[in-house]
């Protein structure tokens, strides 16, 4: 990136978890029991844009976070993290948003969330920080704050020149002309499956789905596997990415962590082959402990794995 470049840009969520770890998910209307409790920080946004900073990126985050007990903790925790206050705006009428994670002794979570003053980031809110947002290299955005903000934002953020990179998550549809405003798009198996009409469980079907996407106006889709790594799709070119082998704790945030650190190699100038491997290493040092922003590796973590695989 150029030196005009002066940080990644992400407008998105940010939470407060509550997470119980449970030997085994329940079932409809069962109470698993014996588990333990951790209160943690989250939400894509705030998972992405921590992800970059830890990987050695610059980052301002624009977010709007209620003035509840809860929010009044998020707000210190993300400030006290190195996150740029000015872009955290505080919401007097509802509270901070909320989500709820049930982990398994494999790894597998199931997550509900109450969006809270998420869902009240507006686009009156990001164009009254532009003069601090937009001298950017890229944009990192996802769908926890409402549909119009995000595209707003892209589309801004490509008047201004910078790279833009959509976490379409937690999935939906989409139009295809909002399909075709990020540069690259990260969305997992079931993100993927639900954009492409395309189910997706392995790498021929992510293969599919990823030419699918493209035909929908896509320019570059990296589709996240799990444990089977990432499969990178556009004009011209498929290329499966191995996972790193590491033993699963608990797989929360490992997509943010993904789509951080690959937004920060990307601004640091890798080339994208580069970004996706440094990406891949980060989201499976990321299932290697519990929680969300917790378990989001350092840029040390991150090259001490990938000098020793």
């Amino acid at each position: 990136m150029s030196s005009a470049a002066l940080h990644i840009l992400v407008i998105g969520s940010a939470n407060v978890d509550f997470t119980v770890k449970v030997e085994r998910l329940p079932q409809v209307g069962e109470t698993v029991s014996g588990g333990d409790f951790l209160l943690s920080y989250g939400g894509k946004g705030a998972n992405q844009a921590l992800a970059a900073h830890l990987a050695g990126a610059p980052v301002f985050m624009i977010a709007r976070i209620g003035w509840d007990t809860n929010g009044e903790l998020l707000y210190q925790h993300l400030t006290a993290v190195g996150l740029n206050p000015q872009g955290l705006l505080r919401d007097p009428e509802v509270p901070a948003g909320v989500a709820l994670i049930m982990v398994d002794s494999q790894g597998h979570n199931l997550i509900a969330a109450a969006p809270g003053s998420n869902r009240r980031l507006s686009v009156a809110d990001v164009q009254a920080l532009e003069a601090k947002a937009f001298p950017g290299g890229i944009l990192l955005t996802q769908l926890e704050t409402p549909s119009e903000t995000v595209e707003y934002g892209l589309r801004r953020a490509l008047e201004a020149g910078m790279t833009t990179v959509l976490n379409p998550a937690p999935g939906r549809p989409l139009r295809e002309d909002f399909l075709a405003l990020p540069h690259i798009i990260t969305p997992n198996e079931t993100e993927a499956s639900l954009l492409s009409g395309i189910t997706v469980t392995d790498l021929d079907t992510a293969r599919q789905a990823g030419d699918r996407l493209l035909a929908m106006g896509c320019q570059t889709v990296i589709i996240t596997l799990g444990a089977q790594g990432a499969l990178l799709a556009r004009r011209g070119e498929v290329r499966h990415f191995p996972a790193f082998p590491v033993t699963p704790v608990d797989a929360t945030a490992a997509g943010d962590a993904f789509s951080g650190t690959l937004a920060a190699a990307l601004f640091e100038g890798l080339v994208l082959d580069q970004a996706i491997v440094r990406a891949n290493a980060a989201g499976a040092l990321c299932v290697t402990k519990r929680g969300a922003q917790e378990a989001l590796p350092t840029r040390q973590e991150i090259e001490a794995l990938l000098a020793r695989v």
